[in-house]
């Protein structure tokens, strides 16, 4: 067996809206097509919608009023452990046009970080989508506008 690359991550969320809105504006994915799962949720795609293999993220909502399709599906958990990225760091992507994601995040107003990596020719920014968890952008060095 290999693995090729990874398929997608999934988020267990509180607030379905927020979630869509941080993935859509803030990151530039699109919603697609999702299966007619027994919970609520949010497939978000970077890409033709025509493959599911471009649904990158996952959002999976939490129905308080209704919570035994998730529970029967994924599993219970305590909504306590859903801030942050647990004992994941971050998720990270490949991107490029820098300027314009630092631009729109700025319009945003999403609080990021930038870092260059030593040696790599490599610049990240990071930043936290609604649930506290960590994403990191990885662009190719290039001159940042100020």
């Amino acid at each position: 067996m290999s693995i090729s690359k990874m398929s997608h991550f999934a988020i267990r969320s509180t607030d379905l809206g927020a979630c869509e809105k941080f993935y859509t504006q803030a990151m530039g994915f699109t919603v697609g097509p999702r299966p007619p799962f027994p919970f609520p949720g949010v497939w978000l795609y970077n890409g033709d919608h025509g493959s599911y293999d471009n649904a990158v993220v996952h959002i999976v909502g939490i129905d308080p009023n209704d919570p035994e399709g998730l529970k029967q599906y994924l599993g219970d958990r305590d909504l306590s452990s859903l801030q942050g990225t647990g004992s994941v760091d971050h998720i990270a992507f490949a991107a490029t046009d820098l300027n314009e994601m630092l631009s729109r995040l700025k319009k945003l107003a999403v609080p990021y970080r930038e870092r260059t990596v030593p040696n790599l020719g490599l610049h990240q920014v990071f930043l936290d989508d609604p649930n506290g968890v960590v994403i990191e952008l990885n662009y190719p060095t290039e001159p940042v506008a100020s």
